[in-house]
């Protein structure tokens, strides 16, 4: 008996929650885990686009931009061409804002993160999904942001702004967040 086509679907999202899952247990650099912190964080980004729901305006390639110093390194273009549904991702660096304009996902370096209300205002309205990496950038309005916890990376998400640029946030992945903003 073949699987049914929605049974297929429900495979592969519990297959990659597990993955998400799995990445949220390793341990970061500076303990005895074989990751650093930015392989497992370009992990989180390829884990946060699988579980948004992206609008049909957007095309067949997800531009993941970095804005400002790029922490990843290679790490991030390991994720190139990956797939994300129907959607296939492309990763890009950005200097200036007028760059972001062509970006889907946008990581917020903690270098940039001084230029937040600019960033955020030439985001405005478009399906971008903002990602960062420094303490209390969920709370002034990135959707996504990674933080340490006991040596591990785990994430807060804030709804508001997700929904804000149109994109839906999967409940699985919101199941997994720290912390949650309405």
């Amino acid at each position: 008996m073949r699987p049914r086509l929605g049974d297929v679907q429900q495979m592969r999202m519990l297959t990659r929650l597990l993955c998400l899952s799995f990445f949220l247990c390793l341990p970061t650099q500076g303990t005895t885990g074989p990751y650093s912190e930015y392989q497992l964080k370009a992990a989180f980004l390829y884990n946060f686009a699988l579980f948004t729901e992206w609008p049909d305006q957007v095309g067949d390639t997800l531009y993941l931009c970095v804005h400002g110093r790029d922490p990843f390194g290679e790490d991030l273009a390991k994720l190139d061409h990956r797939s994300v549904g129907t959607r296939t991702i492309l990763t890009r660096h950005t200097l200036t804002l007028t760059e972001l304009q062509s970006c889907q996902m946008v990581f917020i370096s903690s270098a940039a993160i001084g230029q937040l209300p600019q960033i955020l205002g030439t985001l405005e309205g478009a399906p971008v999904l903002t990602v960062a990496d420094t303490p209390g950038a969920m709370r002034q309005g990135v959707a996504l942001n990674m933080v340490r916890q006991h040596n591990r990376i785990a994430f807060e998400a804030n709804l508001m702004a997700a929904r804000a640029h149109g994109l839906n946030l999967s409940s699985r992945l919101l199941r997994l967040a720290t912390e949650v903003e309405q």
